[in-house]
């Protein structure tokens, strides 16, 4: 996934400027794929450039004013393409992994604190989640948009449940190690 398309992807569901997509993205595709206010105008400019999309006709003059953005046929083109291609998973990268590989040799001191500090981040992104669900997704919503945007929420709820157990889990595991190795 780029962050053009899911600028593209964002502006397709409804044209925003840069600053309501910024908050779009703190509030819901910022769950799998972040991007900072920066980084959203500059990929905007871009999109514009390459005539993706467009600033729509402000009824003032446009000096301090927000410009919003729709997507014009040649983004919603790529849009398409992109989401219709293949492509492979990507290789996972967690530090945390790393960093208990690393903990092996060179001693666990710290790595306890953080598995917690981890549990408790991961069930309270778990609670939202499932408080997101019960209130955008109640029984009987079920167009195709509604029923796709639900299925990347389950994946959230689904991979923080598994987090949850494999942190609970590493943590019996830690309890167990010899006092030396700790």
């Amino acid at each position: 996934m780029s962050l053009p398309h899911a600028i593209l992807t964002a502006l397709l569901e409804r044209p925003s400027s840069g600053l309501e997509l910024t908050r779009r993205f703190d509030k819901s595709i910022g769950y799998f794929w972040s991007a900072t206010h920066q980084q959203i105008y500059r990929e905007l400019g871009k999109l514009e450039a390459e005539g993706h999309i467009r600033a729509l006709p402000s009824e003032q003059p446009a000096r301090g004013q927000k410009k919003a953005y729709e997507v014009l046929p040649a983004g919603r083109a790529e849009l398409a393409r992109w989401a219709a291609a293949s492509q492979d998973p990507k290789p996972y990268r967690d530090s945390l992994f790393l960093r208990l590989r690393a903990a092996a040799v060179v001693g666990t001191e710290g790595i306890e604190a953080d598995l917690r500090r981890h549990l408790e981040l991961r069930r309270g992104l778990l609670a939202e989640y499932e408080e997101i669900e019960k209130r955008d997704f109640p029984p009987g919503k079920d167009s195709p948009q509604d029923r796709l945007q639900h299925l990347i929420l389950r994946a959230g709820i689904d991979l923080e449940t598994f987090w949850t157990r494999w942190l609970t889990h590493a943590l019996e595991e830690f309890a167990e190690l010899p006092d030396q190795s700790r």
